[in-house]
């Protein structure tokens, strides 16, 4: 390689907007500019229900009843207004990569709402880069429901563009069924026994997180040091076969059919999954997980939709709705229970 990928390095690709904000793209490194002319955040839009309202989530980010939604059932007879619901976000980076050429146009990307992890980047950004409409907050008035620690994130202080959808936590998952209990990275990274059936996650600050506090090191205070140790561990994982795949949410299938014996996972899907399959497991290794929370973002649609994705915004923190259990919420509410 003709560049050492140090942190700086890495730093500087991903303002530049490069590629490798996913570890596989790191590991093969190792081996945007300003604001669109057709940006039109904070634009002012009639006040009138849309007959269809546009949604892209992740897998297993919502209740589920046989083949239905309860909460979204719920939403559509209390507002009258038809959810296009699509199951279309695999991972951050490439969901980004899908809807950026359109927003860098002006054009829209065919959604109204859409999920995406906080500490990602990508809110940040499309907050950053005038790509998504402030909220109306006086069609949310469940806002007030926000625990304290979700009311003000650094790239959105005020919530005017964002509000969370659910808040879980990267783990381990496996399969009891196949293996024994996997609690620990280095079980995860090193167990022979697991060889070729393990599987790491795509969404860069998850992986580096757990490897570095498997590494012994500090995942909030990240030097060069700390950080090309982490990525040397989760090489050497690689060379030696141990693992099979880098996921987004698509490891999902691949645990629940044995295909990965053990992976890093997210709490919320591991409890969706288990009610097919009760043998799947999940835990926090014994050097620690991470928290996450995904975030409702609301990106540039067409003026007569806001009014109805405004109220679905505020209604999954409506504590009525997540008190009767059938709000989207498998893993940690937003709402202040």
């Amino acid at each position: 390689m003709s560049e050492r990928i140090t942190r700086q390095v890495f730093l500087r690709r991903a303002a530049a907007g490069g590629s490798i904000l996913t570890v596989p793209g790191l590991l093969a490194a190792c081996g945007g500019g300003g604001s669109s002319p057709g940006a039109t955040g904070g634009d002012t839009v009639a006040h009138k229900l849309a007959k269809t309202l546009h949604f892209s989530n992740w897998t297993l980010y919502i209740d589920k009843k046989g083949n239905t939604h309860p909460s979204l059932d719920q939403f559509q007879k209390k507002y009258g207004v038809h959810v296009d619901y699509r199951e279309d976000i695999n991972d951050n980076a490439s969901f980004f990569s899908k809807i950026e050429p359109d927003l860098a146009r002006g054009q829209s990307t065919g959604r109204d709402l859409i999920v995406m992890t906080d500490n990602s980047r990508y809110p940040s950004l499309l907050v950053k880069k005038g790509w998504v409409e402030k909220l109306d907050k006086s069609a949310i008035p469940n806002i007030k429901n926000l625990v304290p620690q979700q009311r003000h994130p650094s790239w959105d202080p005020n919530r005017d563009y964002s509000l969370p959808w659910q808040s879980g936590f990267t783990g381990i998952g496996w399969n009891e069924k196949l293996t024994s209990p996997v609690t620990t990275m280095g079980d995860l990274l090193g167990n022979k026994k697991l060889r070729g059936k393990v599987g790491l996650l795509t969404e860069f600050s998850d992986t580096l997180a757990l490897v570095m506090a498997y590494n012994g090191d500090d995942p909030s205070h990240i030097t060069d040091k700390t950080f090309n140790k982490a990525i040397s561990t989760i090489q050497r994982a690689v060379h030696s076969g141990q693992i099979r795949q880098f996921y987004g949410n698509d490891y999902a299938p691949a645990l629940a059919n044995g295909d990965l014996l053990a992976t890093m996972a997210w709490s919320g899907d591991i409890v969706q999954l288990q009610a097919d399959n009760p043998h799947l497991k999940w835990q926090q290794p014994d050097t620690g997980g991470k928290t996450e929370s995904e975030q409702h973002t609301d990106h540039c649609p067409p003026p007569l939709t806001r009014k109805a994705r405004d109220s679905l915004t505020g209604y999954d923190v409506d504590v009525s709705v997540v008190r009767a259990g059938s709000a989207p919420l498998p893993a940690t509410g937003p709402a202040a229970l």
